[in-house]
């Protein structure tokens, strides 16, 4: 609780009193909740009392005042004088001060030198508290934004996360605002300015999302109509809560726990990941299920325990997707001083490199046609920060020779020939009675796939057949073959691509009486003797 210093009896109506009243040991008090701010200018309150860190706003939020109070932003001050780098510059940033709240700079410490800015508190991104403290209502409330632009130029001036968590030794926004998570898919916020209660929205639009987990924490957007200019993407506040550290990074979910419905990544890259009986849909980010090994259709006969990895084993990997997906490294020059710390928010688990070092938004980096990744110009420090590979070299064999037999099989399943994710044509001119029934295969498509009747794709008699289930499987972790697959090209989970596959194969082969090449049969008979699973269990028939 606060010190003593500036407690006083004072009358106030009953409703003020309510708001401000403090206790002492077990004493209740009145108390004045904020002292005069020393930046009077612009209003900015600060600490109340510094030397315990009570914020003049705490004194009425206790709820905010408690969890914030457990978070890096409350000894930021610390972790400045701790670091030696203690500048203008640095010490903007943790403090209150102009940066996060878009007020007319200099402002707070760095107008005021005072120990009550120190620390980033809860003005650092509402604004000045003084009026609202002053005279409580609704229509002065400080609210923050928890948008972020796209346009670096704004990043410091404006009231963001970028006003301080940027530049080459923090560039948290500036790869953020190359990653997906900072754009918006226009033909689900079209749906979703129709009807705002869309289910795809509580993935793809930041306001909804926040809903979706019973986020109430009220902030300057929230009540915005969702349109193609307004749609907020995932921001930094859509995966960090700013106000409490529940989590490591003050990240609203865990990203340790195997649990989709607890996993940070998980709560989106986990849905449609088997394939449904009423539905020719294919996988819609199932980077989860396939992680965990829970995703793909297995025929009947096949053993469907989870094919768990060594990628998705918590014990082993502990960070699960993030393992990979956000891993920090530093870049040095040739005198071995460090130029730029990758926070790892592009969320490329194998960065392209510039010829500094540095990581690149652009994942089109050069690599011979078709045959793997050039050694050097991506990063696979994720593969060896875990110490699950010996080296960035042995990580990248071993992407490669799982990629090949991968491409092989799926191959065999279905070549999608000129690239256009469809095995058979279902349109009018197809199918003159609108059936919606696929009369045949897209032209030139080869593969196993294409050599059963077509009639066995048939999502209207809510029976899901081998030929309908492989389909899924090599949607699901076939290269390029769907564009909501997988798409790791089998590295979250190496023994599930290879066992759906050659489950998927032996299945076509009974069930339709096709058969494959010796040298195809050799890579099937390979990948069952390690992964046992991947073997019919029963014999193989029907559906």
């Amino acid at each position: 609780m606060p010190s003593a210093r500036g407690f006083r009896r004072l009358f106030f109506p009953l409703a003020g009193a309510l708001a401000v009243f403090g206790c002492t040991s077990d004493k209740l008090v009145f108390r004045e909740p904020f002292n005069p701010p020393p930046d009077n200018t612009n209003k900015f309150l600060g600490y109340f009392t510094a030397s315990d860190k009570q914020t003049s706003c705490g004194n009425c939020h206790v709820e905010k005042q408690g969890d914030w109070a457990t978070t890096k932003h409350a000894q930021a001050w610390g972790d400045l004088l701790a670091s030696g780098h203690q500048t203008a510059e640095c010490n903007s940033c943790h403090s209150v001060s102009e940066r996060g709240n878009a007020t007319a700079a200099p402002a707070g410490y760095s107008a005021v030198a005072d120990t009550a800015y120190q620390d980033v508190q809860c003005e650092s991104c509402h604004g000045p508290g003084f009026d609202h403290a002053s005279s409580p209502t609704i229509a002065n409330r400080p609210l923050a934004r928890v948008s972020v632009p796209t346009d670096p130029a704004a990043w410091v001036e404006s009231s963001t996360c970028g006003s301080c968590h940027t530049g080459d030794f923090s560039p948290f926004v500036e790869q953020w605002s190359q990653s997906a998570h900072a754009g918006t898919v226009t033909e689900v916020i079209d749906e979703l300015a129709v009807d705002p209660n869309l289910s795809c929205g509580q993935c793809h639009e930041g306001r909804k999302i926040l809903q979706g987990w019973n986020v109430t924490t009220n902030y300057v957007e929230a009540a915005d109509a969702i349109t193609e200019q307004s749609a907020m993407p995932v921001t930094c506040a859509v995966c960090h809560d700013p106000h409490a550290k529940k989590h490591d990074g003050q990240l609203r979910w865990a990203i340790d726990d195997p649990n989709p419905d607890q996993n940070l990544c998980m709560k989106c890259h986990n849905r449609r990941i088997e394939p449904q009986a009423t539905s020719a849909r294919g996988p819609h980010a199932p980077q989860g299920g396939v992680l965990l090994g829970t995703a793909g259709y297995w025929p009947a006969g096949f053993d469907t325990t989870a094919v768990i990895a060594t990628h998705g084993n918590a014990s082993v990997n502990t960070r699960l997707c993030a393992g990979c997906h956000v891993a920090p490294f530093t870049v040095t020059d040739a005198s071995g001083n460090v130029t730029f710390q990758s926070t790892g928010h592009l969320f490329i688990p194998d960065p392209c490199l510039d010829a500094s070092g540095k990581p690149l938004g652009d994942n089109t980096c050069a690599r011979p046609a078709d045959a793997g990744y050039v050694s050097g110009s991506r990063k696979f420090n994720g593969c060896t920060a875990s110490g699950c590979h010996s080296s960035e070299t042995a990580a990248e064999n071993a992407f490669e020779a799982n990629r090949s037999i991968i491409r092989t099989l799926a191959d065999q399943l279905w070549v999608d020939a000129n690239g256009n994710q469809v095995l058979y044509d279902t349109t009018t001119a197809a199918d003159p009675g609108g059936s919606g029934l696929p009369k045949a295969f897209d032209p030139g498509d080869t593969g196993l796939l294409t050599q059963v009747p077509v009639t066995e794709f048939n999502y209207k008699d809510r029976v899901i057949t081998d030929a309908e289930g492989v389909l899924f499987n090599v949607r699901l972790v076939g290269e390029n073959r769907y564009a909501n697959g997988d798409r790791s090209f089998g590295v979250h989970n190496p023994f599930l691509a290879q066992s759906l596959l050659t489950a998927s194969i032996d299945a076509l082969k009974a069930r339709y009486g096709l058969t494959v090449s010796p040298q195809v049969q050799a890579i099937i008979d390979q990948v069952e003797s390690r992964v046992p699973r991947a073997r019919p269990q029963l014999s193989v028939g029907g559906r």
